[in-house]
This record gives C-alpha cells, sequence and structure tokens, in this order.
C-alpha cells in the first residue's frame, strides 16, 4: 500500500436516516383561536335565536319544503327546538325538533374534545374519520330520514313541530 490512507466510511449505507423532531406547538392563543370562534359564531346565532322569536310571524324564512309540498323536513322546528332550548324548556325544544336537540349535544361534546385538543396542543383527530367512516355517515342519513318519515305520518305527530 505504497502509503496511501484508505479511509473507512463509518456510516454504514443501509442505515435509515433519523426523522427531524416534529415542530413546536403553536402558542395557546393561536390553537384556541379556531375553536373559540367556531364557538362564537355558534353563541351568535343561538343569542339572535333566542332573542328574536320564531314562533312570531315574518322574523324566518317559511321551510320551502313546507311550503311547497306540506311536508317537514328534518330540519323543520329547528328554530323554534333552539329558541325553546335557549329558554330552558326542554320538552318544547324536544316537541319542535329532537334531532335538532340531540344534535346541540353532540356538537357541546365535538366543542369540548376541540377545546381540550387544543389546549393539549394535538390536533382533533375523531376515531370516526377511519375505515367506519362511511358507515356513521349512511347511519345518520338513515335516522333523518326515518326521522323524516315517520314525523309527517298520523301516528308520528308527535315528532311533528
Amino acid at each position: 500500500m505504497n502509503g496511501e490512507n484508505h479511509r473507512v466510511d463509518a456510516t454504514p449505507s443501509s442505515a435509515t436516516p433519523v426523522p427531524p423532531p416534529p415542530p413546536a406547538p403553536a402558542p395557546l392563543a393561536r390553537r384556541l383561536a379556531p375553536p373559540l370562534a367556531a364557538l362564537a359564531g355558534v353563541a351568535a346565532a343561538f343569542t339572535y335565536v333566542g332573542t328574536v322569536d320564531p314562533n312570531e310571524p315574518g322574523h324566518y324564512p317559511v321551510c320551502p319544503l313546507l311550503r311547497y309540498t306540506g311536508i317537514y323536513c328534518p330540519g323543520c322546528g329547528g328554530l323554534r327546538s333552539a329558541h325553546a332550548f335557549i329558554h330552558g324548556d326542554l320538552a318544547t325544544a324536544f316537541g319542535a325538533n329532537a334531532v335538532a336537540v340531540v344534535g346541540y349535544g353532540v356538537f357541546a361534546v365535538v366543542m369540548v374534545m376541540w377545546l381540550i385538543h387544543a389546549v393539549r396542543g394535538a390536533p382533533l383527530r375523531p376515531s370516526w374519520r377511519g375505515a367506519i367512516a362511511p358507515v356513521w355517515w349512511w347511519a345518520l342519513g338513515g335516522v333523518l330520514l326515518v326521522f323524516s318519515v315517520v314525523r309527517n305520518l298520523p301516528f308520528g305527530a308527535a315528532l311533528a313541530p
């Protein structure tokens, strides 16, 4: 070896590179901005509906499906339900639109989860977004369809607004 230094590379070529560290989470105020903005928008809408009574004619448009066909859609009675809910009259709220009242509860749970995840700095990734997501969406559509049909039949008059 005629005086040449042969250098052997210490890192093997089959080694996997180390991934970079995850980025630092955004400041708390920036993480809380989206859920608090959504909550503020919903609170503003509920405040308006709580102030302006949907039982008084002329304040809100009439449901086009109800106006032209006489059929209650899944949302019919939703404003009256929200108005009663805001004023603490749960029986009237359920009577106006039971699905809407359940939706208020689901919304509250999702908002709490979103706020907790925002405070922790973790993204909100619901487990239902996985492989079973289509099943949940079809089930929700089925429930709304059954609710809509039943509330328009004589025996389901208790579900009509």
